[in-house]
């Protein structure tokens, strides 16, 4: 279990982090959505236990992780822009991460190399952003971490090497109980990896929703009338309406059977079930929640 609580951080009087308090639980994926400056990487490191809050704190297995070495070596972070010696190569890096997490596994090192097409004796200071970026996936699965941390993961990686990266993630979190934050600004990065998301937005925690409730929270449909519109059934819990034409586009919250019944009852022409999105579905509970997801996320 990861516990944030209260956490604060400023830099030259700008508090990038202003008492910000969440619980990860083990064995999830949880999405830090935020657009850039709201936070995240510096709440990364804080959790990585690199740096060091200014108040709060944050306990990973009950013990403040900045005082304990022992819970560092279980976690990793991959920052949005790696660190690497100069004129190293992956070989170089995974000797020299082998020397400070005891649980460095080479045989799940030399598995993944294989996996993800990297020269593992080629100099990392040829390498694209995407490729460095796997050369530090492979090297984190390799330490064995408990907790994983991902900056702006999947930036700078192509379809294949995204899909390949959300099938370890998978396979590490079903198997071993991985923990893993997803720090991302692109809502759709998220969808298909994590199962929480939580809106970091000047320096809190705005939102903070699974995605198995959000997705079936809300529901969109599209019908129309024949002759005339009646009134829309009472009890029905609406969040959006659109008319065009005689067409009425309709998004309500609620059980998705029971709206059904209760639209079929006003006798529409025809009437569907469309699909929403996950980020609409964010949205709209944002906008229930009281805020304009307009001027946070775009």
């Amino acid at each position: 279990m990861i516990k944030v609580v209260g956490v604060i951080k400023s830099f030259d009087n700008v508090k990038a982090l202003d008492g910000v308090s969440c619980k990860i639980r083990p064995g999830s994926i949880y999405g830090m959505l935020g657009s850039n400056g709201a936070g995240k990487s510096t709440l990364l490191r804080i959790i990585a236990g690199v740096m060091k809050p200014d108040g709060g704190t944050v306990l990973i297995e009950d013990l403040p992780v900045f005082d304990h070495p022992a819970i560092k070596e279980r976690v990793f972070l991959v920052p949005d822009d790696p660190y690497f010696i100069g004129q190293s190569s992956m070989q170089d890096m995974a000797r020299f991460y082998a020397r400070f997490y005891p649980a460095f596994d080479w045989d799940i090192y030399h598995q993944l190399a294989d996996r993800f097409p990297i020269d593992a004796k080629r100099r990392m200071n040829t390498f694209s952003k995407g490729m460095v970026r796997q050369v530090f996936l492979i090297l984190a699965f390799a330490t064995k971490p408990r907790y994983l941390l991902l900056d702006e993961a999947f930036d700078g990686l192509d379809a294949v090497m995204r899909r390949a990266l959300g099938q370890v993630i998978t396979e590490w979190v079903q198997s071993r109980g991985l923990t893993v934050v997803v720090a991302s600004h692109n809502l759709r990065e998220l969808e298909d990896t994590c199962d929480t998301v939580g809106l970091l937005h000047r320096g809190g925690i705005l939102f903070e929703k699974g995605l198995d409730d959000l997705k079936d929270n809300f529901h969109r449909f599209q019908f129309a009338y024949a002759d005339g519109e009646p009134p829309l059934p009472e009890g029905l819990d609406v969040v959006g309406l659109e008319r065009r034409g005689r067409l009425i586009t309709l998004v309500a919250r609620g059980d998705v059977d029971e709206i059904l019944t209760a639209l079929r009852r006003t006798d529409p022409s025809f009437l569907e079930l469309l699909p929403l999105t996950l980020e609409e579905a964010f949205i709209q509970e944002m906008e229930v929640a009281g805020y304009d997801a307009n001027n946070i996320l775009f």
